[in-house]
């Protein structure tokens, strides 16, 4: 009963989003912010990036959800995240984050740490960045060191657990530990989902084009219900994808072109697994 009900959530928020065409603004890195546009405006959402923080404060205010990378930071992000951050919190809007490279660099130690209070509706990342972040904030099944190779993961998707749930306890959002078996969390329920493709290993910004395309759903939905959809969508792309790819590039324009085609009745059909905590 509970996966069905998943499964019709799921299907809602996938047509809600063609339908409505939401806005998610995006604060994202420079590296990726090409793929992550066009990965939102693929599944029916309306993109905005910005980099200057009255800007950042009025599409928080203005769009439905916000997403907040942590990569290739600019001096201006010291103003602009936690603007954007607390403006999102005070105002009940959801935001998304990505702790990109946690552990490299004071700045962002202070930027992440400052999140904290903030509460982000949904924290994406890899294994390693999810233990960093819970160990930063103090929280159980964290540690005090960062294991994130720039910004690739060491750790298993499973070794993050612990830390994920206690991350959405805290916030009482979601967590989204992409990995080759994707996991994500309201702290009472875990998702496990099977998927996706090793050529997402190969382009830039897959993970963070994910984070960008949950803050999509999570205009239309609950923090939890947009990161289960936006992980489902991108294992059921990047499997159709990589049938007809011959590498990395080819793959990067099939993966969009399957995001778009993307329907309803077919996210039905994404492999997952469901256990109680």
């Amino acid at each position: 009963m509970l996966k069905t009900q998943f499964q019709e959530q799921v299907a809602e928020v996938i047509k809600a989003v063609k339908s409505t065409n939401p806005m998610a603004g995006s604060i994202t890195n420079s590296v990726t912010i090409n793929l992550v546009a066009n990965a939102q405006l693929a599944v029916g959402g309306s993109a905005a990036m910005v980099h200057l923080p009255d800007e950042g404060e009025f599409l928080a205010m203005a769009g439905g959800a916000t997403y907040i990378n942590c990569g290739t930071l600019l001096p201006i992000y010291e103003a602009t995240l936690p603007t954007v951050a607390k403006t999102s919190h005070d105002a009940g809007k959801p935001w998304v984050l990505d702790p990109v490279a946690i552990g490299i660099g004071t700045l962002r130690t202070r930027l992440l740490l400052q999140f904290k209070e903030y509460k982000p509706s949904i924290i994406r990342g890899n294994a390693s960045e999810i233990i960093a972040l819970a160990g930063l904030w103090q929280l159980e099944g964290g540690t005090g060191t960062s294991n994130v190779r720039g910004v690739d993961s060491t750790d298993a998707v499973l070794t993050a657990k612990d830390a994920a749930i206690s991350l959405a306890q805290w916030t009482g959002g979601a967590v989204a530990v992409s990995g080759k078996v994707d996991l994500v969390t309201d702290g009472k329920t875990v998702i496990h989902a099977k998927g996706g493709s090793h050529f997402m290993e190969k382009i830039t910004g897959a993970g963070c084009a994910l984070g960008g395309v949950m803050a999509v759903y999570a205009t239309s939905t609950t923090p939890f219900v947009a990161a289960i959809t936006g992980t489902f969508a991108f294992n059921l792309a990047g499997r159709a994808a990589e049938q007809n790819a011959e590498g990395p590039a080819s793959f990067q324009v099939h993966f969009l072109d399957e995001l778009y085609k993307l329907t309803a009745s077919e996210i039905i059909d994404a492999p997952f697994e469901i256990e109680e905590v």
